[in-house]
């Protein structure tokens, strides 16, 4: 099967996550259990997000968690994890934090191969409903559907 398709196996749904951190640690777990990425990978990412902010908030309701390939990217993949309630990152400046329900974690090998996952990606964003169906979807089947329907 195609890296570049969202595989079953790579999507989740839960009800909440406690905080970003562990936000971030569970979108990665389909792609660590796999062997994609290492654990490394994933500390990498809660450290980037603590050094330079919420960076990975890329739409509204929407975190891209990713770090770069040397910090422990074995393959290219990408995971899917839809959580109920928005999971809240810490303001950029003073204010509300900001929020997302989907998390697409991803995994590159390098600065280019992954185009072409990042185009899917952009794929699913751009469409309002599937997008609003994702963040309303109340079973992981149910997100599981939804993402077929539109691979």
């Amino acid at each position: 099967m195609s890296k570049y398709v969202l595989q079953e196996e790579r999507i989740q749904w839960r009800d909440s996550a406690m905080s970003w951190q562990e936000a971030i640690k569970i979108s990665a777990a389909p792609l660590l259990q796999e062997g994609v990425i290492k654990d490394s990978y994933v500390d990498a990412m809660i450290t980037n997000i603590k050094e330079l902010g919420p960076y990975i908030l890329i739409a509204p309701k929407v975190a891209l968690p990713h770090a770069r390939p040397e910090n422990g990217v074995n393959e290219a993949g990408f995971s899917l994890t839809v959580f109920k309630d928005p999971v809240i990152f810490p303001a950029k400046t003073n204010g509300a934090g900001e929020e997302a329900n989907l998390f697409i974690c991803l995994a590159a090998v390098d600065s280019e191969s992954h185009l072409s996952m990042l185009q899917k990606i952009s794929g699913w964003l751009s469409d309002e409903k599937t997008l609003q169906n994702l963040t309303k979807a109340s079973s992981q089947e149910e997100v599981s559907r939804i993402v077929a329907s539109f691979q």
